[in-house]
């Protein structure tokens, strides 16, 4: 029993002693109507069922309930392969910005969304998570000026992200 006991204590040290990380810092404010339509995923730190995916992309549609339906459209491993395509919803949480979602893939799994930039134009866009495990880095357009990747990028650093694990997405046969 004291064995159990001074493990259970240990393990509770340990953890106490994680450093925490700061919260990310989302955008003031994202017009929610302007935001939705297609996003091409041009750089991400992948989870795992995102992996090998090639021409990826998000498009989004505001429900009248304001929900938000997410469709994640790619390709796996080549350009060539079949399109496939997973369906989420998104429910906002922090309706003062609309700038944090929770997206929900498979009930009753629901995982943070955090809009941490947002060009004024809204060309550009950068989606992270609280573990800064995963980011995606996204454009209007499959081309994004390698200007605006580095800038993307020095974002990414700023708020905490290890930049060396962000992978370019192919795109288009040249990427």
């Amino acid at each position: 029993m004291k064995n159990i006991l001074a493990l259970g204590l240990l393990a509770l040290v340990s953890c106490s002693g994680a450093p925490k990380k700061t919260p990310l810092t989302t955008v003031p404010h994202v017009d929610l109507p302007r935001f939705m339509g297609g996003w091409y995923v041009i750089g991400t730190i992948p989870w795992f069922v995102e992996k090998d995916n090639v021409g990826t992309m998000d498009v989004y549609a505001l429900r009248p309930d304001g929900k938000i339906d997410v469709r994640y459209v790619f390709h796996k491993k080549s350009l060539q392969a079949p399109k496939q395509e997973w369906k989420a919803t998104a429910t906002v949480i922090d309706t003062k910005t609309n700038a944090e979602w929770a997206v929900q893939f498979i009930w009753p799994f629901k995982a943070p969304y955090l809009l941490i930039d947002l060009s004024p134009d809204y060309q550009r866009t950068i989606v992270g998570h609280p573990s800064r495990d995963l980011i995606w880095i996204m454009s209007r357009s499959p081309n994004m000026a390698e200007k605006d990747y580095a800038a993307a990028l020095e974002v990414a650093k700023q708020q905490g992200y290890d930049t060396t694990r962000i992978i370019r997405v192919p795109q288009k046969p040249q990427d």
